[in-house]
């Protein structure tokens, strides 16, 4: 898949809002605070230099669904990250009813990007969050992200471990770099192949 245009059709903040709808399948991407989702959309979407995915050295800023239509082909998702402490108890229970009220809907999306930190692994919350999804029945792709950070021998066979352990196909899994751009091209196949798969573009 080749990126040749990106729009932002705007924010939600109330999992009952109108989405932004144009018939398109729409993917979710989703993680904890600080896992380098902002990084890798704007890697994915060639936008290193304008970013449209904000990165903040503020982990947790993120506070509304943000929806991008790429290639007029499918509207990708970019979902609060979850997990930061220093977030009021209150703010993080409107997360979860924004994010799970989205994913719920039948208007929501027809799959999930879930992104793992190298570093950390799989945490409760991710792996509560996979459940969520298959609960829904939703395809997901798992992204392994700041690949880079890892020794040589760390990154053999560090993502069958993560699909071993969380019961995934190894195909699903995808070890990932913002800094490098390892991974863009397989990330952006996978989505090709997973949109033809559900009856949305092949190109």
């Amino acid at each position: 898949m080749k990126i040749r245009s990106v729009e932002f059709l705007g924010s939600v903040v109330d999992p009952k809002a109108t989405l932004p709808d144009d018939g398109l399948p729409q993917i979710a991407f989703s993680g904890r605070s600080n896992v380098g989702k902002s990084s890798l959309i704007n890697t994915i979407l060639r936008r290193t230099r304008k970013k449209l995915a904000h990165v903040s050295a503020q982990p947790g800023k993120t506070r509304t669904l943000n929806f991008f239509r790429v290639n007029d082909a499918f509207i990708l998702v970019d979902l609060p990250g979850y997990g930061y402490a220093k977030v009021p108890a209150a703010v993080r229970e409107g997360w979860k009813t924004l994010v799970e009220g989205y994913l719920s809907r039948e208007d929501g999306p027809v799959a999930a990007v879930h992104l793992v930190d190298a570093r950390r692994g799989a945490m409760d919350q991710d792996r509560q969050m996979l459940e969520y999804l298959a609960h829904l029945g939703l395809p997901v792709l798992l992204v392994v992200t700041k690949f880079d950070k890892l020794t040589r021998s760390e990154r053999k066979g560090k993502s069958r471990e993560l699909a071993e352990e969380l019961g995934l196909d190894p195909t699903q899994v995808l070890a990932f770099s913002s800094k490098s751009g390892e991974g863009r091209e397989d990330l952006l196949g996978a989505l090709q192949g997973l949109l033809a798969e559900l009856g949305g573009v092949k190109s």
